[in-house]
């Protein structure tokens, strides 16, 4: 990434939009909205766009109020998009990520700047900022503006924005991804105003009783396959619906599965019958790369130890078709 060129065309003031992909989760919204903060701070004109929806346990995240949801504000976001002078896209690197956005962000005749984690990026920006190796595209949204000079201008909003990604992205600092400067960083926030205790139980500790037992459920639900090492959760629309399910109640239930001694690759398969498919997030321990597992099977990716897929076949079918998978890496998950 050129970052002096970046910075020239950031020195006058700018229409931007920012914008990241489907079902944002926090790392998504946390970069998304402190890179807004940033370049508001500096003059430029910005817009968070997301293509829908995200769940209630983000939206409290300073200026979430402003984000615009393409799903909802079709017209606004699109009219935003068209004019904008520079598009961030952010936490995603293929444009196929961002949903129904893709058409018209494909179609804009502007500059696209990329800052993204992600494997295999695609072509489509100007400028891009890409490292696999990074915790979290919030902490490159940190080290994006440590680069441009500007860390003095990290307000308490932007230093818990960038907080809640990393937290988030991190399993609470726990992923291997995790390194001492990531550490050095979230120190670098509290200092700068991030209440880290605040954060945690705003997006931790707001459970409600339906989403509660819904764990319950995926709990009863959960399957292991010694033999590969392997554990999975269905969860079907109907058991959904019994639990007034919302976007992001089965947020982190997948690991549960991977928590268990002895387990080292773990799936959740969800039912989706608005959009007619079966929603899948896979994660590993070690050396088990699920990224390349789901782009193999699934119609994925993600990241080495974490990563995401669907289905186009009915629950049973998408098991079935899983478990016959498995026999072809049985050495690799008995490694």
């Amino acid at each position: 990434m050129n970052i002096k060129e970046i910075k020239e065309l950031l020195s006058s003031p700018k229409n931007i939009v920012i914008t990241t992909h489907k079902n944002p989760d926090g790392d998504a919204i946390g970069s998304s909205l402190a890179l807004y903060h940033y370049l508001t701070s500096i003059g430029h004109h910005a817009t968070v766009i997301t293509p829908n929806e995200y769940p209630d346990f983000l939206k409290w995240v300073p200026g979430e109020d402003t984000v615009i949801k393409f799903s909802c504000d079709n017209e606004v976001s699109k009219s935003k998009i068209k004019e904008a002078d520079i598009i961030f896209t952010l936490d995603f690197n293929h444009l196929s990520r961002s949903g129904d956005m893709e058409s018209d962000l494909a179609n804009a005749n502007t500059t696209f700047i990329m800052i993204d984690h992600h494997q295999q990026p695609d072509g489509y920006a100007k400028y891009m900022y890409s490292d696999v190796g990074m915790s979290s595209t919030c902490q490159m949204i940190y080290h994006f503006i440590e680069n441009l000079g500007d860390l003095d201008n990290i307000t308490p909003e932007i230093a818990t924005c960038i907080y809640v990604g990393i937290m988030t992205d991190t399993g609470s600092f726990r992923f291997r991804s995790t390194t001492s400067t990531t550490h050095q960083v979230v120190a670098n926030l509290i200092d700068r105003g991030a209440d880290n205790t605040n954060i945690h139980e705003n997006v931790y500790d707001t459970n409600t009783l339906s989403r509660l037992q819904l764990r319950g459920v995926a709990l009863n639900n959960l399957k292991v396959l010694s033999e590969y090492k392997t554990a999975y959760i269905t969860m079907s629309q109907k058991e959904l619906d019994q639990h007034n399910f919302k976007k992001g109640d089965t947020e982190g239930f997948v690991n549960m599965g991977l928590s268990i001694v002895g387990i080292k690759f773990a799936a959740i398969f969800i039912e989706n019958k608005k959009e007619g498919i079966i929603k899948i997030s896979l994660r590993s321990k070690g050396d088990f790369s699920v990224n390349e597992f789901s782009r193999d099977y699934f119609e994925g990716g993600g990241h080495h130890n974490a990563a995401g897929g669907k289905s186009n076949l009915s629950l049973s079918d998408t098991v079935d078709k899983f478990i016959s998978i498995l026999p072809s890496y049985k050495k690799l998950l008995n490694q």
